[in-house]
């Protein structure tokens, strides 16, 4: 007997309650070890590939590429034993299997947020395995959800005599598919369907249904024996607004049919008909995954902080000499970003009332010894702020080091949650998209943020004299709540000072 056990989306930390599957790594029917990354997804806040904490032979998946699912919904069904000379045989019990207390020491040591175990794996692991299984003899079999609080949940498949895997020679098809969950099994208490069950596992698609007013039970699903998929209801949704179809979708939706049920041909012409008018002028862009979360922080510093913006013009050209000096002298290069950081760490030491943030909820401001100083990074999956720890204690080597190490990252998605949280104050070097000026949006819950624009020649007025000058300007936008404008000025002052003699800064090396 095969004990199957079922691997849930975990919590990812950091508030995340849902991620979107990006890439599946695995596939029905193949064997996966201990702490393998089995699926590639990405948070509101970064990519990441989720290992699983059982080792055994894929059973089955649960969610398609682009499918948006919630923290603590099944990702796949892994089954595991030990072999007995014709097929996988049930090992360890739940509790061990996810604890890794059992004799063999076969448990996961990589712990995201809420799954895992307590013991670090052995560095060289073992899975008992039978011959293979094929990916039709593992067809998904949904698990009973638990209410156990913290528990992982174990489904046992008991195969009925004369059906299991070890019953039939090596090479013999199986006599028939295994049986797929039946409409009631799908379908949880209180969903909210009246009058019988509806064929639906994910619980996004039945979200995107409630809110829309649409009636599952009117819809004939694409999917295996009728299950009714994402696809079918944003095709229903579609035929709802499409011209020549029936408006009725949260009354009983477009029908051809006797039953009152949407026809595959009436959704695909519907959908048709809803793609033709989005393309005549007008395309919807899902505010998801990172554009999501940029979007909400965003809006949620313009309507909390009354934000303030100062700026100078300044000349760099003895800021870009020294720059010169430093990788003439040999040793590693040091970057334009590391030096303004680093003036950025001793103007804060002066001025600490902009490494701040504000608890409005107890109406205190909130100073930070340490300065972690985030750094926006474009991508190609969006805007991102990876955050350098204790930037105050590093010396320019070492922040171009950590500047080149996150951008890295960020560009290969391979950021963490816990290397995009936790700043304290913000460089934003928009002079790279060649740009003088901006007025930065604090990134929440920061009191201040940095703005550099691109260094160019400009005429400038040098010892008495017009000269051509190397001329950066410099943004500063605060929280008006932490300090008034003369502190904010301060700071920048000082900045701006640092750029334009940079041994200024020689004071507090």
């Amino acid at each position: 007997m095969t004990q199957v056990l079922e691997f849930k989306l975990p919590d990812l930390g950091e508030g995340l309650t849902e991620a979107e599957i990006v890439r599946w790594l695995v596939e029905v029917g193949d064997v996966v070890a201990i702490d393998q990354p089995v699926v590639e997804v990405e948070t509101a806040k970064a990519m990441v590939e989720v290992p699983c904490p059982y080792g055994g032979v894929v059973t089955a998946r649960f969610g398609e590429e682009g499918t948006e699912l919630p923290v603590g919904s099944p990702l796949l069904t892994v089954a595991v034993g030990e072999t007995d000379g014709d097929g996988p045989r049930a090992g360890a019990d739940t509790a061990k299997a996810a604890r890794d207390e059992d004799s063999r020491g076969e448990g996961s040591g990589n712990v995201l947020v809420g799954y895992g175990t307590s013991q670090a794996p052995a560095r060289r692991r073992r899975v008992r395995q039978g011959r293979p299984l094929s990916k039709a003899s593992h067809a998904a079999t949904p698990a009973t959800p638990t209410h156990a609080s913290g528990a992982t949940h174990v489904s046992t498949a008991s195969p009925s005599p004369g059906t299991s895997a070890s019953s039939s020679p090596p090479g013999t098809p199986p006599a028939s598919s295994p049986p797929v969950p039946s409409a009631a099994d799908r379908t949880p208490a209180g969903s909210g369907e009246a009058d019988g069950p509806v064929p639906v596992i994910s619980p996004l698609v039945r979200r995107l249904a409630r809110q829309n007013g649409l009636d599952l039970r009117r819809l004939t699903g694409s999917g295996p024996d009728g299950l009714i998929l994402r696809a079918d209801v944003e095709g229903a949704l579609r035929a709802a607004t499409a011209p020549g179809v029936s408006d009725g979708v949260q009354h009983g939706a477009a029908t051809d049919r006797r039953d009152g049920t949407v026809s595959a041909a009436a959704t695909t012409a519907a959908s048709s008909a809803g793609a033709a008018r989005e393309r005549a002028g007008v395309t919807r862009v899902p505010l998801k995954g990172i554009r999501g979360a940029v979007a909400d922080k965003l809006t949620r510093s313009r309507s909390e902080i009354p934000d303030a913006t100062c700026w100078v013009d300044a000349d760099a050209t003895e800021f870009m000499r020294a720059r010169t000096a430093m990788n003439a002298s040999g040793g590693p290069k040091i970057s334009v970003l590391a030096l303004l950081a680093r003036i950025c760490t001793a103007a804060l030491a002066r001025f600490p009332e902009l490494n701040a943030s504000v608890d409005t909820a107890a109406r205190e401001i909130v100073r930070h010894e340490a300065v972690h100083l985030g750094f926006a990074a474009q991508t190609d999956r969006g805007l991102v702020v990876p955050v350098v720890r204790d930037a105050h204690a590093r010396d320019a080597e070492g922040l171009t080091a950590q500047f080149a190490r996150l951008t890295e990252a960020a560009r290969a998605g391979t950021l963490t949650p816990a290397d995009l949280t936790g700043g304290t104050f913000t460089l934003n070097n928009y002079g790279v998209f060649g740009v003088d000026g901006s007025t930065p949006i604090i990134n929440h819950p920061e009191a201040a943020m940095l703005g550099v624009g691109r260094i160019v020649p400009k005429p400038w007025v040098h010892e008495g004299e017009l000269a051509v000058r190397q001329v950066v300007q410099l943004s500063l936008t605060f929280d008006h709540r932490v300090c008034d404008g003369g502190t904010a000025g301060g700071f920048l002052r000082y900045v701006a000072d640092c750029v334009e003699q940079p041994a200024v800064l020689l004071r507090t090396l």
